[in-house]
């Protein structure tokens, strides 16, 4: 019998730190007109004469620092997302069995989509579950990979049945596994709790609202509702929710913010701008969650680990605690597990 396929698929990652693949990696990554959204004459002057030629070198450094500093076991070099990527894809492998056949691919560079699909078309797979690992739908991430694979997927002679997982934020055992990750740490012991998400820009929101109202105008910070279901914004604020609850934080005891901004117009509040608040109200410690990122990567390692550690101890604090990703703890495994089978 042809087996269920399922193909993971997480943002992507440079093959080396090397400027060159780092080069290589942000011409791919920001040319895509889902992550820059802007006419795409005014995108290639941007993105191929000012932003790659310029930032390649200095995140080529950053990216070094990764590759050392990546909390993997035994002092292994190399990408955390790759390495988790792929122990998560053996792993549920294992734990799904021999009536479905798992791949790992990447948005951009390498395992590619392209050669990860036309692997799996040689299969003759009967239906394919496409999982996005990222828990809150952003047409810049999700929307992406849905689209990437509809271009290749439609190219083939024989389509076998597809599902997409848009998003999975609500998902209790997501849920469950980043509460498993905190439990190591005593909440008692840190003056202020982060939930930092992944920034966006506002226009990128404000395009999920058809009518042409914007996010501010919506409930996006109190309430899911058919209108808001697929606002970044919205379900951020509602996994916050989910989390906070089952810790039974008070709401005076946690901020929700983003990071990772590259202009003003982006989702406030702006996640260093509260660590900067927090040090300057006295706060000497803080706990991060990043409930977006499944696996950790440059922005939980590097972001939040070392850049958030040093601002936060340049204004009085003095410890930013990062609350680990889900990477490939047995429990993501299972709740991955729950949500390829109530989708097959």
């Amino acid at each position: 019998m042809n087996k269920t396929g399922v193909l993971l698929v997480n943002l992507g990652t440079p093959d080396s730190p090397s400027v060159k693949d780092v080069r290589k990696y942000l011409f791919e990554f920001l040319n895509d007109p889902r992550v820059i959204d802007i006419p795409a004459f005014a995108r290639f002057l941007l993105v191929n004469l000012i932003i790659v030629p310029f930032r390649a070198p200095k995140s080529a450094k950053i990216y070094k620092e990764l590759w050392t500093n990546n909390g993997l076991s035994g002092g292994k070099e190399g990408s955390p997302i790759l390495y988790y990527g792929e122990s998560v894809k053996e792993k549920l492998q294992i734990a799904l069995g021999d009536d479905f056949d798992v791949k790992l691919a990447m948005r951009y560079q390498n395992p590619s989509m392209d050669d990860v699909l036309a692997k799996m078309y040689e299969k003759d797979l009967e239906k394919i579950i496409i999982v996005p690992l990222f828990p809150q739908y952003a047409s810049a991430t999700t929307g992406s990979i849905i689209e990437k694979a509809m271009k290749i997927i439609g190219k083939w002679w024989i389509i076998p049945e597809i599902k997409f997982i848009n998003q999975f934020y609500e998902n209790e055992n997501y849920i469950n596994t980043a509460i498993e990750q905190v439990k190591k740490y005593n909440l008692d012991e840190y003056d202020h709790i982060l939930f930092s998400y992944h920034g966006l820009p506002i226009r990128q929101v404000d395009k999920v609202y058809k009518d042409g109202t914007l996010c501010e105008e919506h409930s996006c910070e109190t309430e899911i509702n058919e209108t808001n279901q697929y606002c970044y914004k919205a379900t951020c604020y509602a996994t916050t929710r989910l989390i906070s609850e089952k810790l039974k934080l008070k709401s005076e005891n946690y901020t929700v913010c983003f990071q990772s901004r590259l202009d003003k117009k982006w989702l406030e509040p702006f996640a260093d701008k509260v660590l900067i608040e927090q040090a300057k109200k006295g706060a000497k410690k803080l706990l991060v969650f990043s409930p977006a990122f499944v696996a950790d990567c440059l922005e939980t390692i590097v972001e939040i680990g070392t850049e958030y550690q040093q601002l936060f101890e340049n204004h009085g604090g003095e410890k930013v605690q990062l609350v680990e990703s889900l990477n490939d703890h047995p429990m993501w495994i299972d709740a991955l597990k729950e949500i390829i089978l109530s989708n097959s």
